[in-house]
């Protein structure tokens, strides 16, 4: 008599028979791109910057300088980069043996958020209100804006790349790991960041 156990692990043992020979019907370059698409969410890096907002008004009468209203304030945007994996390409992926190559997408910025309700006003540095001098709310939305025009251009010179780079291969790394791959190369199309205009509702403003 066969017991329930041995039905089951005869039934598992075809199954498993079955997978593997479709497995090898099947381009294993297809099964790796899929099971990298899988983890695409988390082949993310996400980045805080803090950054000092400060401008000046000066007020002029006959073009003599009379005052000069301050203003600071304390803000933080928070970058995240990744890789579009759907970007990846069968000719992407070289495999012999247990041996495979990779090339993987640039880095990219895929979110940019500088929302207002991180700012954060210096009441013992700013002197918004001078005599016949003020700085307004419109003033302050240009500080911001100049701020965050300042925080975009200088994001390829912050080490997002990198960081992002070392995130992103430790990750594929592991799911290449998984599918029995022992040596396992990876590259990038380019070191270089890219920049989309990519805006969260929550910015200041839309460049």
């Amino acid at each position: 008599m066969v017991g329930i156990k041995d039905v089951f692990l005869k039934g598992l043992l075809v199954t498993s028979l079955c997978w593997t020979c479709l497995a090898c019907q099947q381009d294993p370059r297809g099964l790796v791109i899929g099971k990298i698409q899988q983890a695409s969410d988390l082949v993310v890096s996400e980045f805080v910057v803090d950054k000092v907002v400060f401008g000046k008004k000066r007020k002029n009468i006959l073009f003599i300088p009379i005052n000069e209203a301050s203003f600071m304030a304390y803000s933080r945007a928070t970058i995240k980069t990744g890789i579009d994996l759907n970007e990846i390409k069968e000719e992407d992926i070289r495999i012999e043996g247990n041996k495979i190559s990779l090339d993987l997408p640039s880095i990219e910025v895929i979110n940019f958020s500088y929302p207002p309700e991180a700012f954060v006003a210096d009441t013992l540095v700013s002197n918004p209100k001078r005599f016949l001098n003020s700085i307004s709310l419109e003033d302050q939305e240009t500080f911001f804006r100049m701020a965050e025009m300042d925080i975009r251009e200088h994001l390829p010179y912050m080490g997002l790349v990198e960081t992002s780079q070392e995130h992103a291969r430790k990750l594929i790394h592991t799911v290449l790991k998984g599918l029995a791959f022992e040596e396992i190369y990876i590259q990038f199309d380019s070191d270089s960041l890219l920049i989309r205009q990519v805006n969260s509702p929550d910015n200041l403003l839309n460049p």
